[in-house]
């Protein structure tokens, strides 16, 4: 694993390994180990998309490791201001271990990861969340004890957590149900990688317009914001279009008893969910949160370990 561009990039093995190191790595700060893997190596952090979850697991997360996060704003770099995205990867090379990036244009990820010499992590792109996805399959995994043969139904916007998702599930063995309004499914490139690696797992893939189709018989479900940073003028035209997909008390009670919820957050209360299901004993999603700066922990330890 050179970087996490795509989970559709990554082998079954390499996904597993992530997640096993995660959770020994998550085991190991409960009981006070330190693990400082990464001493003295520094990751570069990138936002043109701001971020509570992303900044602050990452910062933490190395911080733990006894590396140094260097936050780099769109304020406090050329890229994309005038300088090359090449140049930009040239010189971060010289100085630091890793790239962790955070912004709208997937190509921008790709590039820096051609033209760098040193390990780019996806930190989110408007196409792909690889890191939020690991951090779910940890969590189901905590909760359910397998990832094989479980149904995840995602519920909204074929958007970039939903597009992941594909590539996740259909790694690990997942049957996956998306349930998007016409106009609004995943990426039909996504799909096809999806579907390709779903004949070798034996997994599901089901795409919809039907949210009862998609969460029946769903052991996980799965809903995101309905407007994502760069869509505010779109709003209230998705709200409309997006309203008979929301997940609440009646539409959960259609998967299994045991199912549980899962959010990337931030959440709107009331929008894409509502309280009682968000809120309720069935909901993962600050386990689902907490997961985050472990999988990224165990990213970082496997990119940037042996350099």
């Amino acid at each position: 694993m050179k970087h996490l561009i795509s989970l559709h990039d990554l082998s079954v093995e390499e996904i597993e390994s992530t997640l096993k190191l995660a959770e020994k790595l998550k085991k190991q700060l409960k009981e006070g180990v330190s693990h400082q893997l990464l001493k003295g190596k520094t990751l570069g952090m990138i936002f043109t998309k701001s971020s509570t979850r992303t900044r602050v697991s990452f910062e933490v997360g190395l911080y733990q490791l006894g590396g140094y996060p260097l936050f780099l704003s769109s304020n406090d770099i050329q890229l994309g201001r005038g300088e090359s995205i090449y140049d930009t990867a040239q010189v971060l090379s010289r100085y630091i271990d890793g790239i962790m990036i955070r912004t709208f244009a997937h190509s921008d990820v790709e590039e820096l990861a051609k033209y760098g010499n040193i390990p780019v992590i996806n930190g989110l792109t408007d196409l792909m969340h690889p890191c939020q996805i690991l951090a779910d399959l940890l969590t189901v995994y905590e909760h359910k004890g397998t990832l094989k043969g479980l149904k995840l139904a995602y519920i909204g916007d074929g958007n970039n957590v939903a597009n992941s998702l594909l590539h996740g599930c259909a790694k690990v063995g997942m049957d996956i149900a998306v349930a998007s309004p016409k106009g609004y499914q995943c990426d039909s490139k996504i799909v096809s990688e999806a579907q390709e690696d779903a004949k070798v797992s034996g997994s599901n893939i089901i795409l919809t317009e039907d949210p009862l189709e998609a969460i029946k018989d769903a052991d996980v479900v799965y809903t995101d914001t309905w407007i994502s940073m760069g869509q505010e003028e779109e709003k209230q035209e998705r709200i409309k279009i997006f309203m008979p997909y929301q997940v609440n008390k009646e539409l959960f009670s259609k998967a299994h008893q045991d199912a549980i919820f899962l959010h990337c957050l931030p959440a709107y209360r009331g929008y894409e969910v509502t309280e009682d299901v968000i809120d309720s004993p069935q909901s993962v999603i600050f386990d689902e949160a907490e997961n985050r700066m472990h999988v990224q922990k165990a990213i970082m330890v496997l990119l940037m370990g042996n350099r």
